[in-house]
């Protein structure tokens, strides 16, 4: 594989870092994670699922940073999202920032949709297709199976849900029983407005054809956290 390709006029993208034509680099930080671990939401635990984010940034050639999924834990020693993925600014594949820090990350203005929240290589991922009035097609009728379902077991803040009903796939071991909120990476959803990239709704389940029959895939979002 080459070390670097052209992205569009005066912008190169090697071994993780994107430099514009005035010589300006920015290392990639954030991005989807292109593909899940196939078992549901059993990640094998915090562990499996930052692993995961590991393999794909080191196949990227963004390897050398230390990498987390964006995932909230319930119940004793409960972890939140927002605590674990570093203080930023984060950048995606193309150098385009998501965030300065955790405070904007967790803002209605924060820069993620569905041209910004790529994956590893900087690919767009598939999202909710609207009308020309803005309203989004029926499921039936999207043009592409949508995936903008991403695994977050969160609150819209980053914060940990409290001990009780499951939002974290038994914190990330249930390939079956239990949910998981999800967030929307498009930030788009079947009603008018701005759908939350955190937490948007509960899985109805578990597994992994739980996940797809909702719209999702089993995908994470992985930060930088160093």
């Amino acid at each position: 594989m080459n070390a670097s390709r052209h992205v569009g006029l005066g912008v190169t993208v090697a071994a993780g870092l994107v430099f514009s034509s005035i010589g300006l680099a920015q290392e990639m930080g954030f991005f989807v994670t292109s593909v899940g671990l196939g078992d549901g939401a059993n990640l094998g635990g915090l562990a499996g699922a930052d692993a995961h984010c590991q393999q794909l940034a080191e196949a990227a050639g963004a390897g050398e940073r230390d990498w987390a999924a964006y995932l909230s834990t319930q119940g004793t020693d409960a972890v939140n999202a927002r605590d674990r993925i570093g203080s930023g600014p984060w950048y995606n594949a193309k150098g385009v920032m998501i965030a300065a820090d955790v405070a904007a990350l967790h803002q209605d203005t924060v820069n993620i949709n569905h041209v910004t929240a790529i994956d590893e290589s900087g690919g767009m991922l598939p999202f909710v297709h609207l009308k020309v009035d803005g309203s989004a097609f029926a499921p039936a009728d999207q043009p592409e199976v949508v995936e903008h379902d991403i695994l977050t077991g969160t609150q819209v803040d980053g914060t940990a849900f409290s001990a009780g009903e499951d939002n974290t796939c038994s914190n990330w071991t249930s390939g079956g029983e239990g949910r998981a909120m999800v967030g929307h990476h498009d930030r788009r959803s079947l009603q008018p407005g701005l759908s939350p990239w955190a937490a948007a709704h509960p899985s109805r389940g578990c597994s992994q054809e739980n996940l797809v029959a909702s719209g999702g895939a089993g995908l994470l979002y992985c930060f930088a956290a160093d």
